[in-house]
């Protein structure tokens, strides 16, 4: 799944639209994007990336032809947040026109909203289901107990339930999701569609001291796994890169896809050759033995290997 957090934050419209061309082309065609994208970037108010793909959309009239998934909840600044009704009613209207679209594949709760009653949120979710907003929706960065919780009102109360599920999963990040949420996308049968697949990066190897992080984008998400647990990781993908003749992003995300749930990483591109590591990594299968070698050097000494 290709993600869409660089377009109109590293990546500008014109190079936004040459990735875009590249994965349509090799055939990644689900995209995944957020209205607060990028909100972060000083001057920028947020839906910059649904803006950059609603013109990708108008100008190839590949909409019918691609899979679009955005996100609503994340704070974009006064009252414009959260999960309650009036509020989503208002939001996918504004993702729908930056998207330049009559629907939205899947539209997923950004994050969880405590202050708001899950039959709420759900009954607004399944309103625009029904007048064909939207077709399928998920949640992002819900514990496993809400998460739980939702699936349980949805099926209580007759609404529309999540299809599945956006965590933050990978090589270096396994909690909280293997012990929390895992177990409740595989009892609901939730495709699992994790972010960060590569740890904002590390994983494909190019950030191995603090100075191949001066002047990078992502260079503060990354320090944080410079010690040795990431040497480790990364020491086991470089072995397994070799044998496969590959490279540490496949390798990182073919076992990702080795994982129970997982259904389509995300990752995102900003260059042709990065398009190229996701399209191989669907092509690369691991045998049990590289799978095993990579769970034992990235499980954490206070957790168990699963």
């Amino acid at each position: 799944m290709l993600g869409g957090n660089v377009f109109g934050w590293t990546l500008d419209e014109a190079n936004s639209f040459r990735i875009l061309d590249a994965a349509f082309d090799a055939g990644l065609t689900f995209i995944d994007t957020a209205d607060i994208y990028s909100t972060w970037v000083p001057g920028h108010a947020g839906g910059e990336s649904e803006t950059i793909i609603g013109k990708w959309f108008a100008q190839t009239g590949k909409r019918e032809q691609v899979t679009i998934a955005t996100k609503v909840g994340m704070d974009m600044g006064g009252e414009k947040k959260g999960l309650a009704a009036k509020y989503m009613e208002q939001a996918v209207e504004d993702s729908l026109r930056r998207l330049q679209t009559d629907h939205i594949d899947l539209y997923q709760s950004h994050q969880d909203d405590a202050g708001v009653p899950l039959e709420e949120t759900l009954g607004a979710f399944d309103a625009m289901i029904k007048r064909g907003k939207v077709r399928f929706i998920g949640a992002s960065n819900y514990s496993g107990a809400r998460l739980k919780a939702a699936m349980e009102t949805s099926q209580r109360n007759g609404l529309a339930g999540y299809q599945t599920l956006q965590p933050q999963y990978n090589m270096m990040e396994r909690e909280p999701y293997e012990s929390e949420m895992a177990p409740v996308a595989l009892q609901y049968g939730l495709g699992v569609i994790p972010y960060y697949s590569l740890a904002s990066g590390f994983l494909t190897g190019k950030y191995r001291s603090e100075a191949d992080l001066e002047g990078k984008a992502r260079g503060g998400g990354v320090k944080k796994y410079l010690n040795d647990h990431g040497r480790r990781v990364l020491a086991a993908l470089d072995v397994v890169a070799k044998e496969y003749g590959s490279t540490p992003a496949r390798v990182a995300l073919a076992w990702l896809m080795t994982r129970p749930g997982i259904v389509a990483p995300i990752s995102s591109a900003t260059t042709t050759d990065h398009v190229k590591d996701l399209v191989e990594a669907t092509k690369l299968e691991l045998a049990q033995d590289a799978v095993e070698v990579l769970t034992t050097a990235s499980t954490r000494a206070s957790s168990p290997a699963v």
